[in-house]
């Protein structure tokens, strides 16, 4: 058990990384957030069956496939940016229980898994991302609040209202909640994609959208981290982002030239 304070909104909370131990196994919150994340996800998907053609039968199959490549792509692009601990220790790559999920770890996983399960099943790669997009920015805002639990993904020092006050290495300090800046970013841009998704003027711009928004806020985030996974001297995720963020930025701005190009033409 660990006090977390919010002093600037005048919180205090006592929390524990282990939600329930059944039978002497321990059952830890960031594994309940994750499993929670997609189940309401899945229940989400359902109300939109058959939205740009797609079956819902075929996102739950997809879905079912993608879960388990996705956390196992998460947790290798994490290990793989720490080499130096886990060769060191290797039987803590298989513990995930207290987090060490990387998220761009798990959207490649996932992305590959589903442009392949597009073209087993000659579907539309665009029209199924379209139809994920807003749901992976849904489950990533609720699975942030296991990095709360877990005491971890917090930033430098400040003294903002939302400071969040911890006890790290026997000092107490009052940082930046970096899990909550996120966590209410996701969510943001999970309700533009809702409202959005029902007006998209060309396949793939709800994925852009995700991704060139996504990576603007973790790229401003990331900067206030102190746990960032390094290459050499560089945040990798924060690179990672602000690559995504001018990538997807720039074929937004040609796919929305291009199509008011054509609804001109066409009313000619």
């Amino acid at each position: 058990m660990k006090e977390i304070i919010f002093s600037g909104l005048g919180l205090k909370l006592n929390v524990n990384s282990v939600a329930i131990s059944i039978f002497g196994v321990d059952i830890y919150w960031y594994a309940i957030l994750i499993v929670s994340a997609f189940v309401i996800d899945i229940i989400l998907c359902k109300k939109d069956d058959k939205k740009y053609g797609i079956d819902f039968e075929n996102i739950l199959e997809v879905l079912i496939i993608v879960i388990p490549i996705s956390i196992i792509c998460a947790r290798l692009y994490y290990v793989l940016f720490d080499l130096s601990y886990y060769t060191k220790n290797p039987i803590e790559i298989f513990n995930i229980r207290n987090g060490g999920l990387a998220i761009y770890g798990g959207i490649i996983g996932a992305v590959i898994t589903i442009i392949i399960y597009c073209r087993v099943k000659k579907m539309n790669i665009l029209d199924m991302l379209d139809y994920i997009a807003p749901y992976l920015a849904l489950g990533q805002a609720i699975g942030r609040w296991g990095n709360f639990f877990n005491g971890e993904a917090h930033g430098t020092v400040t003294n903002n209202t939302f400071r969040m006050g911890i006890v790290e290495n026997g000092q107490y300090m009052e940082v930046h909640p970096t899990f909550l800046y996120e966590s209410i970013c996701n969510l943001i841009i999970f309700v533009i994609l809702f409202l959005l998704r029902n007006k998209r003027k060309y396949k793939g711009q709800i994925t852009y959208i995700y991704l060139s928004l996504y990576g603007f806020i973790r790229a401003i985030i990331e900067g206030l981290r102190t746990d960032s996974l390094m290459l050499g001297t560089f945040r990798i995720s924060q690179v990672l982002s602000i690559i995504l963020c001018i990538i997807f930025s720039i074929i937004m701005i040609y796919k929305e030239i291009k199509y008011k190009r054509e609804k001109n033409n066409n009313e000619k």
